[in-house]
């Protein structure tokens, strides 16, 4: 693709500024993001979702993992309590998930535990979960169904500060009362036998075949935690240092922050893999490439797309891709989370950002197409909805979305009240007094920040002075305790979404959920999400037209403003046979089948 090199070297003189300037000077400074016209895909990229390799396997092997991540991941190793994306890839080796899911995202019977709806009545749906005979935990204990009931009185507990206490939580019957204290037991959760849970639900709809409604897809060993008070079990190491799992490979040693050792689990029930183990280090963005070319590890999990130039000519690895489960998105806070309550509360009256025009003023002022085509290669695109492509059936491909139009933005501002009185360029508030936005973004790689310094350009073009929240970008898990806590400091901020296997919403945008970044909510919007996760919704047509109606409602007041889908890109040492990124076979699931060819990653 052709770059725009007028931009890049404008780019970098901005940086150069930067550099020479340091800190001083709040009005400049840098962070991330970017998009493409959407126009090339996977395919068109020639870009396999994954790989055999058929050279001779040996016998055992290590397999060595780089995980793309510039600061220490935090290492909650319980589905129950992690928090971000990092902790999940960790987990994908130590995994305690009993369901597997198909390429629709759909629950199948393949994986330790299955389901079935046994009951519809209302107000009382009854889901029975049934576990395979014979499961063990990788410390030889058999797999119980108080194992399975144990997550539901984690996130249920009054002590539980993670973020899984939701609406799809709270439609489990009892959920509520036992969270407020008034109940002792979650009554819709009902061990029946050895082998046999009931879930008693308000409501059943099509989310729950994808995992939805408050079914939880986890077990936690009620053996090793069950004892531990909720409020300590953050800490305790059975969750920091050594967890038990159902998975392929065995937390062995753990670096806080920095790396993670696993052994064959001997118990899995798959059978015992081929590799002996799995190491799995952080490695930064700034030398992610040339650990690649040099042969210092096997896959890349995190990788980021724009550090495919730098790998792309290597002849060492196999490029997979996949369109991802994402989306990133700049977020306006318009108000605060009740936590005591859990409840999003809307203060539009009372936020700086609290003007609809204003945000959508700051949207069409992001040239996010010319970011795209100039750092990312095709591998993004612009995104035009919450919902990402890779769901066709609730996607709405005809919603423009928003688009660089820099004229349309000063003309929103100018309608707002936002005007330049003292002709310094700079706009100044609906009272004529200096106005200033502060936003929260988290820190990157060298291309993170010439896109974010980039941005900062876009919206000091339309006349909006915007600086940074902390005066520099942010380090990832500090970036998150800032959003989530509502930091005064932070009026916006860009973040991004790992999309959950069910495409609802309300996970990141109900009244209720602690994910809803930006804390807005209407009734009307309140009611759309209702209605996607409804009874009427098996009716596929209708819940793609709630899913239309809720994205028209965030697009129309923008609340949070949709930036960029992108593909999953997954490099592959050519010694590692059987990877597959495809999310109808993932080999995530199929660990013990992962087979190497040499004794080490090959240069």
């Amino acid at each position: 693709m052709k770059k725009n090199w007028s931009l890049l070297a404008m780019l970098l003189a901005v940086l150069f500024v930067l550099a020479a300037c340091g800190s001083k000077d709040e009005g400049t400074n840098d962070k991330d993001n970017g998009t493409n016209d959407g126009e090339n895909t996977a395919e068109e990229l020639a870009f396999p979702s994954s790989i055999e390799n058929e050279g001779e396997a040996i016998k055992g092997g290590t397999l060595m993992v780089a995980m793309q991540k510039d600061e220490p991941f935090q290492g909650i190793f319980s589905y129950s309590l992690y928090e971000d994306a990092y902790d999940d890839y960790l987990m994908y080796f130590a995994s305690n998930k009993i369901f597997e899911t198909d390429g629709d995202f759909l629950i199948t019977d393949k994986g330790i535990a299955s389901y079935e709806i046994t009951s519809q009545e209302e107000g009382n749906n009854v889901v029975t979960i049934k576990i395979r005979e014979g499961v063990k935990w990788s410390d030889g204990e058999p797999l119980k169904i108080e194992d399975l009931i144990l997550p539901y009185y984690i996130i249920g507990h009054k002590d539980y500060t993670g973020v899984r206490y939701d609406g799809d939580f709270q439609n489990i019957v009892g959920a509520e009362e036992y969270h407020a204290g008034t109940a002792e037991t979650i009554s819709g959760v009902v061990k029946v036998d050895e082998t046999t849970l009931e879930l008693h639900l308000k409501d059943i709809t099509p989310g729950l075949a994808s995992v939805g409604d408050g079914l939880l897809y986890y077990a936690e060993p009620s053996h090793i935690l069950g004892d531990v008070p909720v409020a300590n079990l953050v800490g305790n190491d059975a969750i920091r240092k050594n967890p038990v799992t159902l998975g392929a490979f065995v937390v062995d040693k753990v670096v806080a922050g920095e790396s993670v050792q696993y052994k064959a689990n001997e118990h899995y029930w798959k059978g015992k893999p081929k590799l002996d183990g799995v190491i799995v280090k952080v490695v930064p963005s700034s030398s992610i490439a040339k650990a690649l070319e040099a042969g210092e590890y096997d896959v890349a999990l995190a990788f980021g797309s724009s550090k495919y130039p730098e790998v792309e000519g290597l002849t060492n690895i196999d490029m997979l891709a996949r369109p991802e489960l994402y989306y990133s998105y700049l977020g306006f806070k318009l108000g605060k989370y009740d936590y005591q309550n859990s409840k999003v509360i809307t203060d539009l009256e009372g936020s700086k950002m609290g003007d609809v025009n204003l945000r959508k003023a700051m949207a069409y002022a992001l040239n996010v197409e010319e970011v795209t085509e100039v750092f990312y290669e095709g591998l993004r695109s612009r995104a035009n909805a919450i919902v990402p492509p890779v769901f066709s059936s609730f996607h709405p491909s005809d919603l423009e979305g928003y688009n660089y139009d820099p004229e349309k933005a000063q003309a929103l501002l100018d309608e707002a009240g936002y005007k330049d009185v003292d002709g310094d360029g700079i706009r100044e508030d609906k009272n004529g007094q200096p106005f200033e936005i502060k936003f929260a973004t988290m820190s990157g790689d060298d291309v993170a920040e010439q896109i974010s310094a980039y941005w900062l350009q876009n919206w000091e073009e339309v006349g909006l002075k915007v600086v940074y929240t902390t005066g520099r970008t942010i380090e990832f898990n500090s970036f998150y305790d800032k959003v989530q806590a509502d930091d005064p400091e932070i009026d916006i901020f860009m973040g991004a979404w790992g999309v959950a296997s069910n495409p609802s919403p309300s996970g990141a945008y109900s009244d209720v959920a602690q994910y809803n970044l930006s804390r807005y909510t209407t009734e009307e919007l309140q009611t759309t999400l209702d209605n996607i996760d409804s009874a009427k919704s098996f009716d596929t047509d209708y819940r793609a037209e709630q899913f239309a109606k809720f994205e028209e409602m965030i697009f129309e007041g923008a609340s949070v403003v949709p930036i960029m889908y992108r593909l999953e890109l997954t490099p592959v040492n050519k010694r590692v046979k059987n990877w597959d990124i495809d999310y109808a076979n993932e080999t995530i699931t199929n660990l013990q089948d992962v087979e190497l060819t040499a004794d080490a990653p090959i240069k």
